[in-house]
């Protein structure tokens, strides 16, 4: 073990996750952008199985944006749910195991996964614990960082996340009719995340964010929707 992160020398108690090193068990890269892969997918699949609304955020939404594949050089996966997505991942799911079949482990893997407790306290001062849940490969320990975003009470029309990422949203009055011809108002949210859009990553069904590009100018810069090269 390179980097004990146990609790007993490194991360304080309060922290929820903690990342241990294991230098013996360190993944090359073709193995890490395969497994990568393999743990997208299985993420993908198995939230649309449960109904659990979730989509790709940060570094993850920008190798969608490039080329709808997890960037070279990540070793990790951001996805967002809603309050409501995580409250019912954490009552009926947690420390649920699944097997998978996918592109690169068409034998199956197992996948699980993991609420954080503190996931209750919505707070950014709580820098711990930013991290509300994790999708983990059993086998070689990769996962999928898994954020709530919460409405701010304080400033209506903004939602965030703990990791002090905001974003706008407004609820509009939808009229229609039903299949009678009977006249329904439908409340809808609109903005920066909503309505989530339909698109394809890893070659499997994904959302994104509504205004993905004002999202990822805001978080990178506009240079990063154009430059080809990175850190070269």
């Amino acid at each position: 073990m390179t980097t004990d992160r146990s609790g007993k020398g490194g991360d304080p108690k309060e922290k929820y996750w903690h990342e241990s090193v294991f230098s013996d068990h360190e993944l090359d890269y073709e193995d890490q952008k395969t497994n990568l892969t393999s743990l997208m997918q299985s993420y993908l699949m198995t939230m649309a199985d449960l109904g659990a609304e979730t989509w790709i955020i940060h570094g993850t939404l920008m190798g969608w944006w490039w080329n709808r594949k997890i960037m070279p050089w990540d070793s990790d996966i951001d996805v967002h749910v809603t309050e409501h997505t995580m409250e019912f991942l954490a009552s009926y799911y947690n420390m649920t195991i699944y097997p998978v079949r996918t592109t690169y482990a068409p034998q199956g893997k197992n996948y699980m996964l993991e609420v954080n407790p503190k996931y209750v306290n919505p707070s950014p001062t709580d820098h711990l614990n930013t991290i509300d849940a994790r999708w983990i490969d059993m086998l070689t320990g990769v996962f999928i960082d898994i954020t709530t975003v919460h409405p701010k009470r304080s400033h209506p029309g903004v939602v965030y996340s703990k990791d002090s990422h905001q974003y706008r949203v407004r609820l509009i009055l939808v009229q229609s009719f039903d299949p009678c011809n009977e006249l329904i108002n439908m409340r809808m949210e609109e903005g920066d995340l909503f309505p989530l859009r339909d698109s394809v990553f890893e070659d499997r069904p994904v959302k994104i964010p509504y205004n993905y590009v004002e999202i990822l100018q805001e978080e990178y810069g506009k240079v990063s929707l154009t430059r080809t090269r990175f850190a070269g």
